[in-house]
C-alpha cells in the first residue's frame, strides 16, 4: 500500500466522518467534498473546516465522551459509582478498578483517542502547508490559522485523555502515512505534556476570543476554552502521576502551576468572554437544550446530535435521574449511583448544588416522583425530563451536551495555583474559592464556609469544593491522582460509609428509615423538587437528619424506605460485587490496562504495571 493511497484513505474518513440532520449544531452543517485528495482538500475554506469538523467527530458518541469516556472513566472517586455488580470485562469492572485487558469498554475507546489523534495530525501537516494559509487573502490565512490552532488543540486533548488513564501512551505528532513505524513504544508522559502544553500556547494566539468568533458557540474551541484547558494539563503535568509502582511528582512542578495560574487569571481577567452563571442549575439545563447560560460558563461543550451511536449521547439514558420505562418519560438514568456519604459532604440545608449533582428522588410507573433509598441515588446533572425528547420513544440518544470545561474550574484552578506558589492563598485566590461558593449558596452567601489562611487548609479546602462543585463530571478521581490522594479518599469514604452505617460522628442524626409518599414530578428547580418530596416528619432537609421513628413499618399512607438501613458493611465495602471500588491497589490501578489487541499489534509496547 502507497503512501498516497494511505493518505487518500485516511481523508476520506477525516471528511465522511460526520452525518448530518437537520437538528445538528449549526457549526457542524457542512456537505462533504467530492474528492479526499489533501492537495484538494486544504485548498478550501469549506473543505479544511470540514476537515477539522472530522477531527471533533472524535469527540462524540458512544465511545467518546456521549457514554464511555465521560460516565465510565472517571469512576470511582468519592462522588459517584457505577451501578450494578462487578464483572472485569464491562464498565463496572472499570468502577471496581478490577478492569481486564479484554475490556471492550476501555478498547473502543483507545482507539477512538488515536483516530482522532490521527485526524488531527493530517490537519496540521496540510494546513500549513496549504496556498490558502501561506499566500491567502488575510480572512483566509486567518480562518486557516484557526483552524490549525483547532486541531492542535483536539489533538492536546485526546492524548490528554490517553495518558489521564493509560500514562506512558504511544505519542505520534505526524500522520501515520509519514511516520516511520506505526507501532512506537510508550513516550514518557512528561515528554508529551510538555509538547502539546506548547502546542496550545501557540493555539491560543492563532484562535480569537469568544466574542470575536460567535458562530462557534461553545461547540467549538475558543480562546477562553484554550487557556483552561492548558490550564488543566499544566496542572496534570505539575501534579503526581504513577511511574512504574511509585506515584512520582517532578522536582519542577512549581513550572506548571505558573502556567496554570497565568492562563486562569488572564480568562479571570476578561469577564466579558466567560463568567460564573449566577445559576448552577441552569449550567447543565443548557447541555440539554436550554438557552440559560449567557454568562457562557460552558466554555466548551462536546456537542451531541444525529440520533445515533456514532455522534449522540447517551447522557440521562444510561445515566442521570432514574426514570421508570412505563412513565409518561419513558425510559432512562440509573447507571451510576452517588457513594451514600456523598449526600452528606453538602451543607444539608444551604448547598444549592446537592439537589441538582444527586438524583435524590426517582420516577415511577404512575410518572411521579418518590425519594431513593440512600444507596440507590444517582447522579442528576443529566435528565432525560430536561429535554424534549418524546417519552413514548425508544430512543437511548437525547442530544445531550457533555461538558468539558466550565468557568467554575477556573476560579478553582486558580485558587489551587495560586496558594501552591505563594505558599498561602492571596486576597485573589480567596476572592475566587469563595466566588465559587456564594454562587452554591445562593440565599445564604453570607453563610459559607470559613476560608482558610493557612496553605495547607486552603488546599484542603479546594479539595473538598472541587468535589461538590464537579461531582459526576469526571474530574474527581483525575484530581485525587494528581493530588496523590486517591487512596487516602478511598479509605476515608469506608470510614465514612461505617460511621454512617454505625450512626456515629457526623451522621449520628441520621434516620434508619425515611417514609414517603409518590407526589407531582413539577419538572422545576432541582431544590424545590426535593423541597416538596412527601416525607413523614416535615420538610425533607429536617427528615434528612433527624432520627425519625427508627422502625421499618411505615405510618398510614407511607411506603418505607430504608435510608441508614440501606447501606452496610457488605454492600459498600466488603463485597466483591459492589464494594466502593473494591479492587484497588494503591500504587498500581490508578492507571488503566492497555488493551489487549493493542498489545498484540504493537509489540514495542509495555504493559502497565500491575496487569
Amino acid at each position: 500500500m502507497n503512501n498516497k493511497f494511505i493518505k487518500s484513505a485516511l481523508m476520506v474518513m477525516t471528511i465522511a466522518a460526520v452525518c448530518i440532520n437537520t437538528s445538528c449544531k449549526k457549526y457542524l452543517d457542512v456537505q462533504s467534498p467530492s474528492t479526499s485528495s489533501p492537495d484538494v482538500v486544504f485548498e478550501n475554506l469549506d473543505n479544511t473546516n470540514a476537515a477539522i469538523i472530522g477531527v471533533y467527530n472524535r469527540l462524540c458518541g458512544d465511545n467518546g465522551y456521549g457514554s464511555r469516556i465521560s460516565t465510565l472513566f472517571g469512576l470511582t472517586a468519592d462522588d459517584f459509582k457505577t451501578s450494578g455488580s462487578y464483572s472485569s470485562s464491562d464498565r463496572r469492572g472499570i468502577s471496581m478498578y478490577g478492569a481486564s485487558a479484554d475490556n471492550t469498554d476501555l478498547t473502543n475507546p483507545f482507539l477512538q483517542l488515536y483516530q482522532g489523534v490521527e485526524r488531527a495530525n493530517i490537519c496540521i501537516k496540510y494546513i500549513p502547508a496549504s496556498k490558502l494559509y501561506n499566500e491567502g487573502s488575510e480572512a483566509d490565512k486567518t480562518k486557516m490559522k484557526r483552524y490549525l490552532g483547532e486541531a492542535l488543540t483536539l489533538r492536546a486533548q485526546f492524548l490528554h485523555e490517553l495518558i489521564r488513564n493509560w500514562g506512558d501512551v504511544p505519542a505520534s505528532f505526524v500522520p501515520a502515512a509519514d511516520a516511520e513505524t506505526l507501532y512506537g513504544p510508550n513516550v514518557d508522559r512528561n515528554q508529551t505534556y510538555d509538547k502539546i502544553i506548547a502546542d496550545l500556547k501557540t493555539a491560543e494566539d492563532l484562535i480569537p476570543w469568544r466574542s470575536g468568533i460567535t458562530e462557534y458557540g461553545s461547540f467549538r474551541f475558543t480562546k477562553g476554552a484554550i487557556k483552561a484547558l492548558r490550564a488543566r494539563l499544566a496542572l496534570a503535568r505539575g501534579g503526581y502521576y504513577l511511574k512504574g509502582n511509585q506515584n512520582v511528582r517532578s522536582s519542577d512542578y512549581l513550572t506548571y502551576y505558573k502556567i496554570a495560574f497565568d492562563e486562569c487569571l488572564d480568562i479571570m481577567n476578561n469577564r466579558a468572554e466567560h463568567s460564573l452563571n449566577p445559576s448552577f442549575e441552569n449550567v447543565f439545563k443548557t447541555l440539554h437544550g436550554a438557552r440559560l447560560d449567557d454568562a457562557h460558563e460552558l466554555m466548551f461543550e462536546v456537542a451531541a446530535f444525529g440520533s445515533n451511536a456514532a455522534t449522540d449521547s447517551k447522557l440521562g439514558y444510561y445515566n442521570g435521574v432514574r426514570f421508570n420505562s412505563a412513565s409518561t418519560y419513558g425510559s432512562g438514568g440509573g447507571g451510576m449511583n452517588a457513594i451514600p456519604t456523598y449526600f452528606y459532604d453538602f451543607d444539608v440545608t444551604k448547598d444549592s448544588r446537592r439537589d441538582v449533582t444527586i438524583g435524590v428522588f426517582e420516577i415511577t410507573a404512575s410518572s411521579k416522583k418518590i425519594i431513593n433509598t440512600l444507596f440507590n441515588m444517582t447522579d442528576g446533572k443529566f435528565r432525560k425530563s430536561w429535554t424534549t425528547v418524546n417519552g413514548s420513544s425508544a430512543a437511548q440518544t437525547f442530544g445531550i451536551n457533555w461538558p468539558m470545561i466550565r468557568f467554575a474550574d477556573v476560579l478553582l484552578m486558580y485558587a489551587e495555583a495560586d496558594n501552591e506558589i505563594n505558599g498561602a492563598p492571596s486576597a485573589t485566590a480567596v476572592s475566587a474559592l469563595q466566588e465559587v461558593q456564594k454562587r452554591a449558596y445562593v440565599g445564604f452567601e453570607t453563610q459559607i464556609p470559613a476560608t482558610p489562611a493557612t496553605k495547607t487548609d486552603f488546599f484542603n479546602a479546594i479539595v473538598k469544593e472541587r468535589l461538590l462543585e464537579f461531582g459526576g463530571e469526571a474530574i474527581r478521581k483525575y484530581d485525587l491522582i494528581r493530588w496523590n490522594l486517591l487512596g487516602a479518599k478511598i479509605e476515608e469514604t469506608r470510614a465514612k460509609i461505617r460511621a454512617l452505617i454505625a450512626g456515629t460522628g457526623a451522621y449520628a442524626g441520621v434516620p434508619d428509615y425515611v417514609y414517603a409518599k409518590e407526589g407531582n414530578y413539577l419538572v422545576g428547580s432541582s431544590v424545590n423538587e426535593v423541597a416538596t418530596l412527601d416525607l413523614f416528619g416535615g420538610t425533607p432537609n429536617n427528615v434528612f437528619v433527624s432520627p425519625g421513628l427508627g422502625v421499618a413499618s411505615a405510618p398510614a399512607g407511607y411506603t418505607t424506605k430504608n435510608w441508614r438501613k440501606a447501606v452496610t458493611e457488605e454492600n459498600s465495602i466488603t463485597s466483591t460485587s459492589t464494594g466502593i471500588a473494591f479492587y484497588f491497589e494503591a500504587n498500581k490501578k490508578e492507571l488503566f490496562p492497555y488493551p489487549k489487541t493493542a498489545l498484540i499489534e504493537n509489540t514495542k509496547m509495555v504493559q502497565n504495571f500491575g496487569y
